[in-house]
């Protein structure tokens, strides 16, 4: 009995493994950013859903974005870094004129809308580009390094956006449990 159970676990795990090795995922850089960015990008809604409308105004201290200017500012970078990789944003999106969205409900909207075009974006970077370099004004590097500022810019953002939350008594809702 125990025989026959290892006979079949070692060919089971011969031919997934022979198997993988013949057909690597294709694609795995941008699906494994696409996948972290992702629940990045569900925290950082959490978060927005979390503050109270009255809160979207609140900033801890004058010069530095308020809580609706950071959550538009994630949505602005989203829609930059990508374009920046030859991803024209969507025609019905003012990328200039986000800062002027108010009301919790437009500026969460906005941010979701962002968020699947820039996880669309990421996808549809083929594997012989990722190497290719790309201007970003602030700095030349690959678009792989795009793609990973991408995910690295969303990620500081909800740190300061837990910070903003801490400060104003919100528990991030994914620590409640």
């Amino acid at each position: 009995m125990t025989l026959k159970l290892a006979t079949l676990l070692g060919v089971f795990f011969m031919a997934t493994f022979s198997h993988a090795q013949k057909s690597p995922i294709e694609n795995l850089t941008q699906t494994t950013i696409h996948d972290v960015l992702i629940g990045n990008q569900k925290q950082v809604i959490q978060l927005a859903e979390a503050f109270s409308e009255a809160q979207y105004a609140w900033r801890p201290m004058d010069g530095v974005n308020s809580v609706s200017e950071a959550l538009l500012h994630v949505a602005g970078g989203n829609y930059f870094l990508a374009s920046k990789m030859g991803f024209a944003p969507p025609e019905d999106v003012d990328v200039m004129g986000l800062t002027k969205i108010t009301g919790k409900e437009n500026i969460i909207a906005a941010l979701k809308k962002s968020n699947e075009f820039v996880l669309a974006s990421i996808l549809m970077v083929k594997n012989d580009n990722l190497t290719d370099e790309v201007d970003f004004g602030f700095a030349k590097m690959s678009t792989l390094a795009g793609l990973l500022a991408i995910m690295e810019h969303n990620g500081e953002h909800k740190g300061q956006l837990i910070a903003y939350a801490r400060s104003n008594n919100v528990t991030p809702p994914w620590s409640l449990n």
